[in-house]
């Protein structure tokens, strides 16, 4: 496999994160959802922090169970009302 035939992007490393509409990240106010495209499995967060720290806790756990070892996080922002 050539490196044009790998993904850049690998699936496992996707992430949708949405931020609700009174969210001001240059107040430092972060708060929403965060979901990995490859489960179900979602996480509300209200700082920057917790959003972090779920990531973190994903990536561990797919490093852990015999996933890939760099860290490509594709993140989709997506503001709703």
């Amino acid at each position: 496999m050539t490196s044009r035939d790998k993904p850049s992007l690998p699936v496992n490393r996707n992430f949708v994160i949405q931020l609700y509409a009174d969210t001001h990240p240059e107040n430092g106010h972060w708060q929403g959802r965060v979901e990995p495209l490859v489960s179900m499995e979602s996480e509300h967060f209200e700082s920057l922090e917790q959003l972090t720290a779920f990531i973190v806790r994903i990536i561990t756990t797919q490093n852990q169970s015999g996933g890939a070892t760099t860290c490509l996080l594709w993140l989709c922002l997506s503001w709703f009302a």
